[in-house]
């Protein structure tokens, strides 16, 4: 059944929405849509009060520790929390209220996939699965292409996103989070063939964020993934300045998909 997913992106303490490809600490290149006036934990008492379950909370770059920790205590143990994650820090954001830790970079020294590395996570969060989210962001090489990106999506690894690799690695975790980096922030809609092909490979739970800008995205991924897909959308959203979805509509519509799966299970 997709869902609508949010998100709260942490950049500098704050909650903003950028454009992903530009993503970059060092550069003037930032591209940033926008910049929230309330605090992290304001977006983590919304979800919450909306049964937003799997909602995702993103550290970029340095200085969100904090902030980050004030949302999960907002709703402990129901918020994700990715950015910075490794093998030594894990547990400690378990204990601060996180229901699942997410992970990219730490997996890929030098841009190349470590299984001792993923060995390392799983071992500090006592080898249970259903703890780890493994983030597999990705930029687009040619028209049927993927490779995961790190450091903020600015550096590719050797890792293909493909049927193999997301075959090896969901023994390991208990959902993937997949950012189109190409298309995130910009609002020019979603990455449909990558869609579709989470869909055929993936057969744990898998999110798709990038691009978003109407609410009948919901429906294209949907469809698109039989289902099996959710959405996250940002930049769009009107609680994060964007006028293309509203917040509450995304609710209603994860409502009604609630109530259908319910009848259809009675029947």
């Amino acid at each position: 059944m997709t869902r609508f997913r949010p998100c709260i992106d942490l950049h500098a303490g704050q909650v903003k929405q950028i454009v992903g490809g530009t993503l970059d600490s060092s550069s003037s290149a930032l591209q940033t849509n926008h910049v929230s006036q309330h605090p992290p934990w304001h977006f983590a008492r919304l979800y919450r009060d909306n049964s937003l379950e799997g909602s995702h909370v993103i550290m970029l770059g340095p200085g969100n520790t904090e902030p980050a920790k004030q949302a999960l205590l907002a709703w402990p143990g129901h918020l994700q929390v990715g950015g910075g994650i490794n093998d030594e820090n894990a547990r400690e954001w378990m204990e601060a209220g996180a229901s699942k830790v997410i992970i990219t970079s730490f997996l890929f020294p030098e841009g190349h996939f470590s299984q001792p590395r993923l060995d390392a996570v799983l071992e500090a969060l006592g080898g249970d699965k259903n703890k780890l989210v493994i983030d597999l962001s990705c930029r687009r090489r040619g028209d049927d292409s993927w490779y995961v990106a790190m450091n903020k999506w600015q550096t590719l690894t050797d890792m293909e996103v493909n049927r193999e690799s997301i075959q090896a690695l969901e023994p390991h975790c208990s959902e993937f989070l997949i950012h189109a980096a190409d298309n995130e922030g910009l609002q020019k809609g979603i990455d449909e063939k990558l869609v579709e092909r989470l869909a055929e490979w993936c057969s744990i739970p898998v999110t798709y964020a990038g691009g978003g800008r109407h609410l009948e995205d919901l429906e294209l991924v949907k469809r698109l993934s039989g289902g099996k897909v959710d959405l996250t959308i940002g930049s769009a959203l009107d609680c994060f300045g964007g006028n293309g979805v509203k917040f509450d509509d995304c609710v209603a519509w994860n409502q009604r998909q609630q109530l259908g799966f319910g009848l259809g299970n009675i029947r």
